[in-house]
């Protein structure tokens, strides 16, 4: 165990690939710790879009170690996004947030354009994608139809909506994992949710229910986001040595493309 915390609290790793998570134990409580996450989970605990946090603790080595409540629920399936209208709703919530932008500027929070997704992209490619013709295609696709977004509209977004980081707990819905928070064009999460598990001929009508008029400028933005976070995903899953999963990511990405 890397830090020490009061001695009536027991601490267990929980099973994943960042090594950051735990579950800490006391009497009857138990509590989700995350070490050195963001410290904006105190406002997105207070706008009821992440878990409610019981305590924030520093270790004796510097770390910053983060509980929140220990909630009973399931990770949203894949297949539920495109019927839920709660996923609709806390995303609105996230990237509408007056306080929420203030606390990220406050911290100095990263601000990320397409064309930093593409270079953090090109910075971390496997050979053996970098050689896939296909996704050659879509990449310089990508490159040759860069959006615009004034940046004076970036708003929070989350960074990683895909469907493990959903959470239910008695039919409440929460979005967990705030690693990537930054500033950016809300098209990002909504690309990502929408280039993963909502069929295209859908798009138009998710977006009103959001609240975005479904224009040719819009849907242009958002397609490029929702082919960009399946590049980035596939990258992540082949480096995760994944093949299934990376197939049928790639399987998405050639049915986003080909406008089906």
């Amino acid at each position: 165990m890397e830090f020490q915390l009061d001695s009536d609290w027991r601490v267990q790793p929980i099973k994943g690939d960042t090594g950051k998570t735990y579950i800490g134990y006391r009497d009857e409580d138990r509590v989700f710790i995350k070490r050195n996450t963001t410290p904006m989970l105190a406002a997105l605990s207070r706008e009821g879009i992440a878990p409610k946090l019981v305590w924030i603790k520093r270790t004796g080595n510097g770390d910053t170690l983060t509980a929140q409540e220990w909630l009973d629920g399931r990770i949203l399936e894949p297949e539920e996004i495109p019927r839920r209208n709660d996923v609709v709703d806390v995303l609105y919530h996230l990237h509408h947030s007056p306080s929420l932008k203030v606390m990220l500027k406050k911290m100095g929070g990263r601000q990320v354009s397409p064309q930093q997704l593409l270079a953090d992209y090109e910075a971390n490619l496997p050979t053996m994608i970098e050689q896939n013709a296909f996704i050659e295609l879509v990449y310089d696709y990508l490159k040759k139809n860069i959006p615009t977004y004034a940046k004076k509209n970036y708003t929070v977004v989350h960074g990683d909506v895909n469907h493990r980081n959903w959470l239910v707990c008695s039919n409440y819905l929460y979005l967990v994992d705030w690693d990537s928070v930054m500033f950016a064009d809300p098209a990002l999460d909504i690309g990502t949710i929408l280039g993963n598990y909502v069929p295209l001929s859908s798009w138009s009508k998710w977006l009103v229910r959001y609240g975005i008029r479904p224009t040719d400028e819009n849907m242009e933005r958002i397609y490029w986001y929702g082919l960009m976070s399946l590049l980035l995903e596939i990258a992540r899953q082949y480096k995760r040595d994944e093949p299934h999963h990376m197939n049928q990511s790639i399987l998405q990405l050639k049915r986003i493309f080909a406008g089906s």
